[in-house]
């Protein structure tokens, strides 16, 4: 013990974004994410905030980027690497349904020793794995 809590968890992870409203129609629509907060912070800013189905997992902070440097790395937050990764429990059924809802996928599936897995890009090109991990 190196005298940290031991119960602790990542719990938000902030992602830069063109523009709120935008975004959150995005990650509802096309990946069925649910909003779960859109706060008033005044001056143009918003706490915005989504989660995967059920709320499972880390949530998103959408922030509207506000200077330069911030619309820079809109869509490029890891310099071109998967960003973020989507578990899923069924990766068939939730690959065939983020395609028919217009997500674009950058490769096949395929299958390696930790589980089934697909790159896919979010609105801005942001890289995703949909990943359904081997149990």
């Amino acid at each position: 013990m190196t005298g940290f809590a031991e119960h602790r968890s990542i719990a938000t992870v902030a992602l830069v974004v063109a523009n709120y409203d935008e975004a959150i129609s995005w990650y509802v629509d096309q990946l069925g994410f649910v909003l779960t907060e859109d706060v008033d912070l005044g001056g143009g800013k918003r706490w915005v905030t989504i989660t995967p189905g059920k709320g499972q997992g880390a949530r998103l902070l959408l922030a509207e980027a506000s200077d330069d440097a911030q619309r820079d790395a809109v869509g490029n937050q890891t310099g071109g690497r998967v960003f973020l990764f989507l578990e899923t429990g069924d990766f068939a059924h939730d690959h065939a349904l983020m395609l028919e809802k217009g997500v674009e996928f950058r490769e096949a599936p395929r299958h390696e020793t930790y589980g089934t897995v697909a790159v896919f890009a979010d609105l801005h090109g942001n890289l995703w794995d949909l990943i359904e991990p081997k149990r």
